[in-house]
């Protein structure tokens, strides 16, 4: 396999990507594990990568390591602090020296973004927002990153101007976890139930409690099918989210960063309520934000 010249690395609280990566920004190979920030410890970061990348690494050379996420946070390998909104996303000038042992490497976390008020912060999705921006410096509008917690983020000459982050996922992963609705959902899905879910909850978001407890009252009085449920409880949290994010989407060009089904749920809940929406590929932004950072280290930022 051709040396890497550089090794590019998002690594999220449950999981860790690498791209080897050659001089022409062609990735060689790509790499992941489960070994994210939540099952180290701070001493534990560079085994994991090593366990990753090692047996690519040249003997005889250092290879630059380019990393965002959560590697940057207090419990990650080495605080990257948090750059302030409205900012560009962060740079190399502003990354964070990781501690290493092995002559091999040398290791720099970009920092994420934080927001004073209303108070939000954001650690990985900025590097996304960078790989966006470097083939779309003029963009001005809205970038929409649906996760377990959902970013929108509001972009105008080259910065984060503001955003606002959603639990939406996280809520849906604990409701269909932990609640009595655990009971009611099951596979599959249902366009219909889901359109006019999101439909009810922008329309009467005050029913949200009702409306959920619903589905089991349905589920045990008139057979409601599983799969209807689940894309109801789904429709019901997008549709609250889209209520509080309208200022954000309304009359705004939307990037939807996403991918699977959950991306496509939200496209489907902005365009049903007549916002333009473009898709974007979350690895292409990862690694095009990243592969900007290591340009500013061959221009000579250090």
């Amino acid at each position: 396999m051709t040396e890497p010249d550089w090794i590019a690395v998002d690594w999220g609280t449950s999981n860790q990507r690498a791209w080897l990566m050659d001089g022409t920004g062609r990735v060689i190979d790509r790499r992941a594990s489960d070994r994210g920030m939540n099952t180290l410890a701070r001493a534990d970061f560079e085994g994991a990568l090593l366990d990753l990348v090692g047996d690519a690494l040249p003997a005889m050379r250092e290879t630059p390591v380019i990393v965002c996420g959560m590697a940057g946070s207090q419990q990650g390998w080495a605080e990257a602090p948090y750059r302030k909104a409205p900012c560009a996303p962060p740079g190399l000038a502003e990354a964070t020296r990781a501690p290493t042992t092995d002559p091999r490497i040398t290791v720099r976390i970009l920092p994420g973004i934080r927001q004073d008020r209303p108070a939000d912060v954001m650690r990985g999705e900025e590097t996304q927002i960078k790989g966006f921006l470097a083939a779309h410096p003029s963009f001005d509008g809205v970038i929409c990153l649906p996760g377990t917690h959902t970013k929108w983020v509001q972009i105008s000459a080259g910065e984060v101007v503001s955003f606002r982050t959603f639990m939406s996922g996280e809520l849906y992963a604990l409701i269909a976890g932990q609640s009595v609705l655990r009971h009611t959902l099951a596979d599959g899905w249902d366009d219909k139930a889901f359109d006019a879910a999101v439909s009810e909850a922008i329309s009467n978001p005050a029913m949200t409690a009702a409306t959920l407890f619903s589905l089991r009252a349905e589920a045990l009085l008139h057979e409601l099918p599983g799969a209807s449920a689940r894309a109801r409880l789904s429709g019901t949290l997008i549709g609250l989210e889209l209520g509080g994010a309208r200022p954000y989407w309304l009359g705004q060009p939307i990037m939807l960063a996403g991918e699977g089904g959950l991306a496509t749920a939200y496209a489907a809940a902005l365009k049903a309520q007549g916002a333009e929406v473009t898709p974007l590929a979350v690895e292409d932004l990862t690694l095009a934000g990243l592969a900007a950072a290591h340009a500013e280290l061959k221009g000579g930022t250090s």
